[in-house]
């Protein structure tokens, strides 16, 4: 017998969450910069920790940011979402700014889930739609979103020499 999944709640991180996700947050950030090309190791960490001070300056109660804790059927705490509300494309849409399934729980359908819970929340917030960026190197996530419904606005290239 075959059961669906049912959905993940999305809902608003703890503070304690929130630090555990920020202290992981910032190296996770800048290995990803380093990976892609756009920063040096040597500087990354501090590049990374400066840039989320400027996005979150109040931390969790920072405006117009809602970060949510991805919980499983059983209550588990599997991943987080974090978004703001911004204008892009002449329109207030929900900008994610990261979204990351613990590796425990990646591929079991919690991220798809995660932004099917998203849809109704930006729908409840009348946001107009989600944009993301995605790094070049992170091919499993533009399956994902491409599965998702999302399209490509932009595509920076780069090639060193």
């Amino acid at each position: 017998m075959h059961t669906l999944m049912p959905m993940p709640a999305l809902r608003t991180m703890t503070e304690p969450e929130y630090r555990t996700w920020a202290a992981a947050e910032v190296p996770a950030y800048a290995a990803d910069k380093v990976a892609s090309g756009q920063w040096a190791a040597d500087v990354a960490l501090a590049l990374s920790q400066k840039e989320q001070d400027q996005l979150l300056p109040q931390g969790l109660q920072s405006a117009d940011n809602h970060l949510y804790s991805i919980v499983d059927a059983g209550g588990t705490v599997v991943g987080m979402l974090w978004f703001a509300e911004q204008t892009k494309f002449n329109a207030r849409i929900a900008y994610v700014y990261d979204i990351n399934v613990w590796p425990a729980h990646q591929r079991q359908g919690h991220g798809t889930r995660a932004f099917q819970a998203l849809e109704g929340e930006v729908r409840r917030l009348g946001l107009t739609g989600i944009a993301l960026h995605v790094f070049g190197h992170n091919t499993g996530a533009q399956a994902l979103y491409a599965k998702l419904g999302f399209r490509p606005t932009n595509i920076s290239l780069f090639k060193a020499v």
